[in-house]
């Protein structure tokens, strides 16, 4: 039954362009991309347990890796979506240095200055970013073509999802995913069992930047403009409303949050000033009640209501 509903799914995400208005396009390659934001987010809280708060700042500096790829030197969107993901994960790799000695809050607290650091960032060097007026990104190009409209890039960010969503089950499935849950449940006991600590959480944060510059890459081949506002702690809520409330640990769960949450996002569009308290009271109440995931607490009501 398993196989037959991801069989169904990706039938149906290979024929929405097909049958969807340009909105419902568009608004397919937004889920498409949180989905690997999140995935991102899942590898560095959900496995290796470091409570990280700047993937937004990655998003950011992956999508304006991309754009600057693409309008300074002309690269096609691999090469961009390479250097995106590269780039990231060396910042990446620099904070969680730095981050190297912090657990908890005070990670958290690191991090999230990181994430303000970079929106401020940013905002103020103009002449890379175009600062407070934004930057226009210009099409992307794939083997000589340009990607102009939502429909053109829908299959190369269903493309990239898939690619995404599989290496997150390989990671998960390998000996370093052993080690990150490790990490997660005792560093402790996860030293006297050799595992490399340091070098573990090194690589969590580098791979949790990597996914979160290739999602900026993703969203830079579909939009033609970026604003440091969208970048700052509110998106960073968001994603992580989305992993926490999906599921956390779980790689279905952080899909399964991106989709819902990113709809949620769409509705509360008209309200911004409100989203931050409502995603706020919505992360409080699923760690009260539901601290496995939506998706875990309608499946354990379901067998609950069979045995019944």
């Amino acid at each position: 039954m398993r196989i037959l509903g991801l069989l169904a799914a990706l039938a149906g995400l290979i024929v929405l362009p097909l049958v969807s208005t340009g909105y419902v396009v568009y608004l397919a390659n937004l889920l498409l991309t949180f989905t690997v934001l999140c995935l991102g987010m899942h590898i560095v809280i959900g496995e290796a347990g470091q409570f990280s708060l700047a993937q937004a700042a990655f998003f950011g500096i992956g999508i304006y890796t991309s754009g600057l790829a693409n309008t300074a030197f002309g690269w096609p969107f691999p090469l961009s979506v390479l250097a995106s993901g590269l780039v990231a994960a060396l910042v990446g790799l620099c904070i969680g240095t730095l981050a190297l000695r912090m657990r908890d809050i005070y990670l958290a607290l690191a991090t999230f200055a990181f994430g303000e650091a970079m929106q401020w960032v940013f905002l103020s060097w103009t002449s890379v970013t175009g600062g407070p007026n934004g930057l226009r990104i210009p099409p992307a190009t794939l083997f000589g073509l340009e990607i102009v409209s939502d429909r053109q890039a829908y299959p190369v960010v269903l493309a990239i999802t898939l690619l995404m969503i599989w290496a997150t089950v390989l990671i998960a499935r390998s000996r370093l995913g052993r080690a990150f849950r490790a990490v997660r449940e005792s560093e402790v006991a996860a030293l006297a069992m050799g595992v490399p600590v340091r070098t573990t959480k090194l690589v969590a944060f580098a791979l949790s930047a990597f996914f979160a510059g290739v999602a900026g890459a993703m969203f830079a081949i579909y939009s033609t403009y970026i604003h440091p506002d969208s970048l700052g702690f509110q998106t960073t809520i968001l994603v992580l409303t989305m992993v926490v409330v999906g599921g956390l640990g779980s790689i279905s769960g952080a899909i399964g949050g991106a989709i819902v949450f990113g709809l949620i996002s769409e509705l509360l569009r008209q309200a911004p000033s409100y989203q931050e308290i409502i995603y706020g009271l919505i992360l409080i109440i699923f760690m009260m009640f539901a601290p496995r995931g939506l998706f875990a607490f309608i499946g354990d009501n379901l067998k609950r209501f069979a045995r019944a």
